[in-house]
């Protein structure tokens, strides 16, 4: 099989794998969005910036480190093993013992007994994350589908009980470890990964030379990320994080699944051809304007919608995340671009500078947590706009660098790709503002006229990108019906 139709099978798999965890997710999360209080979500958000970072030290870069080298051995994955263990370990207890004083900062109570129980994720999670390496890099995305697919269905189903019997916050904690210990089990069943438990200190010397500059560009990534939690949880209440934290799960279903999705797949397709400049850059170019198309058309599409998206499947307690949701949308256009050019650097074995630009593109986020501090959570939401806006121009002008592929000559390539996006924005939104229907028809008509205006104007204009989805997924149609 040649890498072209790898990828495509891969991408396959890998939306089929995010589009039924974004399915079974936004049903569950419904639910539980109307039996919970943004006050219950809220306390998980505190939360949230300290299990990141114990993950990001847990994974340290060192699946991308084995999925790069060419033929790993036993000793590197056995030693990469036993690390992980030891790092999820070392950081649970590191949590149990900040418990209290997390509790105190936040002047919440209920945060201690929620993170000794919630924190036995990390090591859970820690056991199974290098027996899922073989099927990432053989890019079996069918197995991984189904491992993250059935993991989310049972811990959903788990947390919905929980919650109907009145269990509060905790029933979003247990599906938390629910979701972590079933995950677990099914990678051993799928990956039956063939490591023992030997320690090489040369295979870790390798793989954390490579993986450790990744690591710093995580934790500057993942305490970015997380500051905004941290800023709303203390100086502002509860609540406010609640809805802040429903508003950016929302954007994620579409940002960040696609983001991770085309990264799963990309990374170890590029990988192979990493010495190919030619062959590398038509593949990226590609990535680049599909990518941009379609998180450009989603995230436009779900600003316009975010009124009737709020009131009609979760109610209007939530209303007040309209606005949030709005303008985080916004900002999750550059998610997606910001790390396909740095995957880039990865690839190319730059992780020193993918450390570089991490660190000066999070200091320039501090305008941002500032703003928020003095002018509130919308203000705070604009400037998130132009810093991850700032972020993409400079990780695209120095991936570019890399690959001979210049700034001005991806703005050109996905310049359409933002037009489009814009006039389906205008488009849906005009519908929304016209009608006069119960929030969720709006939302369903609008969603209906959105995917029939896509379909129309990309075809009579001839965009790119569009056409090329359109191929892939008419390939994938006919090649049952063909046999």
């Amino acid at each position: 099989m040649s890498l072209k139709q790898k990828t495509i099978k891969g991408l396959s798999w890998a939306f089929v794998d995010r589009f039924a965890n974004q399915i079974s997710q936004f049903i569950f999360g419904i639910i539980l969005a109307r039996l919970l209080s943004p006050a219950e979500y809220g306390l998980i958000g505190m939360l949230a910036i300290f299990f990141e970072i114990a993950d990001t030290f847990v994974v340290a870069g060192y699946s991308e480190a084995l999925i790069r080298k060419s033929d790993p051995s036993r000793k590197d994955y056995s030693t990469v093993f036993l690390v992980n263990i030891a790092t999820g370990i070392l950081f649970y207890g590191l949590l149990c013992v900040a418990a209290p004083s997390i509790s105190w900062f936040f002047n919440e109570a209920q945060l201690t007994p929620i993170i000794w129980v919630m924190g036995s994720t990390i090591v859970i999670s820690a056991l199974g994350m290098v027996a899922r390496v073989p099927l990432t890099k053989n890019m079996d995305f069918k197995s991984l589908a189904t491992i993250s697919v059935t993991s989310n269905i049972i811990s959903g189903g788990v947390a919905i009980v929980l919650a109907f019997q009145g269990w509060g916050v905790w029933s979003l904690v247990w599906r938390s470890i629910v979701q972590s210990i079933v995950s677990t089990l099914l990678v051993f069943v799928f990956s039956r990964p063939k490591f023992g438990l030997e320690f090489s200190r040369a295979s870790f010397r390798e793989i954390f030379g490579f993986g450790s500059k990744l690591l710093a560009s995580r934790l500057f990534l993942e305490f970015y990320n997380n500051l905004y939690y941290i800023l709303i949880g203390k100086f502002f209440s509860a609540r406010e994080l609640g809805l802040f934290t429903r508003a950016n799960g929302y954007k994620d279903m579409f940002s960040r699944t696609l983001h991770n999705v085309i990264q799963s797949v990309s990374f170890p397709a590029l990988a192979t051809i990493k010495d190919d400049n030619e062959r590398l850059k038509s593949a990226y170019r590609k990535l680049v304007q599909i990518t941009t198309f379609l998180t450009a058309t989603l995230m436009f599409g779900l600003a316009a919608t975010a009124d009737n998206f709020i009131l009609g499947l979760i109610g209007p307690k939530w209303a007040d995340a309209i606005p949030y949701l709005q303008l985080l949308s916004i900002a999750g256009i550059f998610y997606p671009l910001h790390y396909i050019n740095l995957n880039i650097l990865v690839i190319k074995g730059k992780s020193g500078t993918h450390f570089k630009l991490e660190f000066l593109t999070k200091l320039i986020a501090v305008p941002a947590l500032v703003t928020g501090y003095f002018f509130g959570i919308k203000a705070m939401i604009v400037c998130m706009i132009f810093t991850w806006a700032l972020d993409y121009l400079v990780t695209s002008s120095t991936a570019g660098r890399e690959i001979n592929y210049p700034l001005k000559e991806q703005i050109r390539d996905i310049l359409s790709c933002f037009l489009f996006a814009l006039a389906l924005g205008t488009f849906v939104w005009l519908i929304g503002q016209m009608l006069t229907l119960h929030p969720l028809l709006t939302l369903l008509i609008q969603v209906s006229l959105g995917a029939l205006f896509t379909v129309f104007v990309s075809n009579q204009f001839k965009i790119k990108p569009f056409l090329e989805i359109q191929e892939i997924v008419l390939q994938k149609i006919r090649k049952p019906a063909l046999g």
